[in-house]
């Protein structure tokens, strides 16, 4: 079973998106900050992280550097509620595989999220 962590300081998107994404048979973790996430990269092994860009704390940015430290082969996928371009490619290039800006469709995104699954595991 594919795991995903959600990362996202706003506890209600993280329990919507743990409830949708576990219908759809992922194995889901949740973290709420920048260090949690980290923890759990390390404990769990997603093979998808859901990473919110501005969190207080250690932001989006400087979470997606340290997952990918550990392990640059996890997908991430940014998500956000801000529409910043220049932040966004500076994710794709710290090395985030796609970029989703909230409020977004839960089909949308799980579709996303498989189409990075079947692209890791090939």
């Amino acid at each position: 079973m594919e795991r995903i962590l959600v990362v996202d300081d706003e506890i209600h998107i993280g329990r919507i998106l743990k409830k949708f994404l576990t219908s759809q048979s992922y194995d889901v973790y949740t973290a709420t900050d920048g260090l949690e996430a980290i923890e759990k990269v390390k404990e769990v092994r997603p093979h998808v992280v859901l990473l919110d860009l501005i969190m207080p704390g250690m932001g989006g940015i400087d979470t997606l550097k340290e997952i990918k430290k550990i392990n640059s082969k996890i997908v991430v996928i940014m998500i956000t509620a801000v529409i910043d371009e220049e932040l966004a490619k500076r994710a794709l290039q710290l090395g985030a595989d796609f970029y989703i800006t909230k409020p977004f469709e839960l089909d949308y995104l799980e579709t996303c999220v498989r189409e990075k699954i079947i692209e890791l595991l090939n």
